[in-house]
């Protein structure tokens, strides 16, 4: 048995509104909800979280260069566009984005768009908190704000990567 307990791996639980959570620039506004980091787990493969994409707004084209995301749409509706194909989105979707990917996502919907992501390896939470504003659940949100002016440097030590290597100043 001991040979088991030394091997297992770290068990967390995040509840309703324990989430650290950060509100966003435009032009997503809405906000993103990290639920579990590798601080937390002591794992380095990923992170998880969800965004909420106010309505009438979007993701900004990106890709990463090293990094799987996975996203699965709980709530709203919009078009996901991937590598330039309009896909549409309601709850219930699915999408697997590789690296070097391009993405982007428009809530063209009445509501609020809340997606599930899953980034591997992890480092979007990284971004979230250095281009948002903490966020207490249940505060009103912000007037929209724009993006800190040194997004670009935010982008480059996180998960966006260009074409080139460089930051694809395309980032959420």
């Amino acid at each position: 048995m001991d040979d088991v307990t030394d091997k297992r791996g770290a068990a967390v639980v995040v509840q309703p509104g324990e989430a650290a959570s950060y509100w966003q620039p435009v032009p997503a506004n809405g906000h993103s909800d990290i639920h579990i980091t590798p601080e937390m787990t002591g794992s380095p493969t990923l992170s998880m979280g969800i965004q909420t994409i106010a309505p009438g707004c979007f993701i900004r084209e990106h890709w990463h260069d090293r990094n799987e995301e996975l996203l699965h749409f709980i709530q709203g509706s919009g078009t996901a566009y991937l590598d330039g194909v309009a896909h549409p989105i309601r709850p219930g979707t699915t999408i697997y984005v590789g690296p070097w990917r391009k993405h982007r996502f428009v809530n063209e919907g009445p509501d609020e768009m809340r997606m599930l992501w899953v980034l591997s390896p992890p480092g979007l939470e990284h971004f979230f908190a250095g281009i948002g504003r903490p966020r207490q659940p249940g505060e009103p949100a912000p007037a929209p704000f724009p993006r800190p002016a040194d997004v670009a440097e935010i982008e480059r030590r996180t998960v966006f990567a260009g074409l080139d290597g460089t930051s694809s100043g395309q980032g959420r």
